[in-house]
C-alpha cells in the first residue's frame, strides 16, 4: 500500500509539474486573441474533434481569446459524392460550379453548428457565423493560373468588427470560410486563406494550422528533416530552394504574409496528435514548426516563445 501511496503522490506532482510549467504561458498570452485554423483529418476523426474542442475551450477559460476558422473539404467531397455529382480539382483548388456552391455552403454551416454544439457542451458560449454574416469576408473571384474554376474567392477584405464584438461579450466565434463579392455573389473561400485573413485583421498573437503533416521540413523525403523554428529569412530562402511544395506551399506563404502584417508567431501543428495545440501552447518544447519574425529570439531552450 506505501508503494502505491508513492506511485500517487508522484502522479499528483507531475500533474503539478504541467500546471506550472504552463504558467507562464498562460500569463503572457492572457488576453491575447488566438487563431485556429482547423481542419484535416482532426476534423473526420471523432475523438480528435472532441480533443481539438477541448483545446479550444480550455484556452477560452485560462483567459484566452481564442477564434476558429474551419474548412470541410473532406465531407463536401463525400456530399457531392453522395449526390452522384464529381469533384474536380485544379491546382489543388476545387472547381465549384453553382450546384457544387450550393452543397459546399450547406456543408460548411453544418460542420460549423456542430462545432458550435461541441463547444457548447463543454460550458463555452460560442457563435458561428460565415464570411457572409456582417460583411466579415468580402472576396473576388479567384482564378487558377488565369483559369475560372467557379465560385472560387479571394479574400479582398476582412471586416472584423463582428469579431472584436464576439470576443468583447466573452462568445467564443467559430467562422466558416464563405463569402460575397461587390455583387452579393456566394464564394467559397480556401480555409488558410481565410484563417490568415482573419489573423492579420485581428492582430492575432498566434496563428495554428492543424493539418495531416508534423510541420515544415528542410528534406520532404527525410522524416527527420522537421525544423522546430523558422525565421522570415529562412522561410523564405527554404522556398526559394524549391524543396517545398505541394499543399506546404501556399501555407506557408500565408504563414509569411500573416507575421509581415502583425500576427506574432504562426504555427503548423499535426492535428493527428492528440491535444496539439496544448503541447503547443504550454510546454517549453513544443511541437510542429513555428514561424517567427526575423527579430525574434527562437523560443527553444529558452523559457519564453
Amino acid at each position: 500500500m506505501e508503494g502505491e501511496s508513492e506511485l500517487d503522490m508522484e502522479q499528483l506532482l507531475q500533474k503539478a509539474g504541467v500546471l506550472i510549467e504552463a504558467l507562464p504561458y498562460i500569463q503572457r498570452f492572457h488576453g491575447k486573441i488566438i487563431v485556429v485554423k482547423y481542419g484535416g483529418s482532426a476534423m473526420i476523426d471523432d475523438k480528435l474533434k472532441k480533443e481539438v474542442i477541448q483545446d479550444v475551450t480550455l484556452l477560452k477559460l485560462v483567459g484566452f481569446k481564442p477564434i476558429i476558422v474551419h474548412g470541410g473539404g473532406k465531407e463536401i467531397s463525400s456530399w457531392v459524392d453522395r449526390l452522384g455529382m464529381k469533384s474536380e480539382f485544379v491546382n489543388g483548388l476545387r472547381v465549384t460550379d453553382a450546384p457544387t456552391m450550393e452543397i459546399a455552403e450547406m456543408v460548411l454551416n453544418k460542420v460549423n453548428k456542430s462545432l458550435v454544439q461541441l463547444v457548447e457542451e463543454l460550458g463555452v458560449r460560442a457563435i458561428g457565423i460565415s464570411g457572409k454574416d456582417g460583411g466579415l469576408i468580402s472576396v473576388k473571384k479567384k482564378l487558377s493560373e488565369g483559369q475560372d474554376i467557379g465560385f472560387v474567392g479571394e479574400v479582398e477584405k476582412v471586416n472584423p468588427s463582428i469579431i472584436f464584438d464576439l470576443l468583447e461579450n466573452d462568445f467564443l466565434p467559430i467562422i466558416c470560410p464563405v463569402g460575397m463579392d461587390e455583387n452579393f455573389e456566394t464564394y467559397n473561400v480556401n480555409a488558410d486563406d481565410a484563417a490568415c485573413a482573419i489573423a492579420k485583421a485581428v492582430k492575432a498573437e498566434k496563428l495554428a494550422f492543424l493539418t495531416d503533416i508534423e510541420g515544415v521540413y528542410r528534406d520532404p523525403n527525410d522524416s527527420s528533416s522537421l525544423i522546430s523554428e523558422l525565421t522570415l529569412r529562412e522561410a523564405n530562402e527554404l522556398l526559394e530552394g524549391g524543396t517545398v511544395g505541394g499543399g506546404m506551399l501556399p501555407k506557408l506563404n500565408n504563414c509569411i504574409d500573416a507575421i509581415l502584417n502583425g500576427v506574432s508567431r504562426v504555427h503548423i501543428l499535426d492535428g493527428r496528435i492528440p491535444h496539439c495545440l496544448l503541447l503547443e501552447i504550454f510546454t517549453n518544447k513544443g511541437i510542429g514548426t513555428a514561424i517567427i519574425g526575423d527579430q525574434d529570439m527562437k523560443f527553444y531552450n529558452h523559457e519564453e516563445k
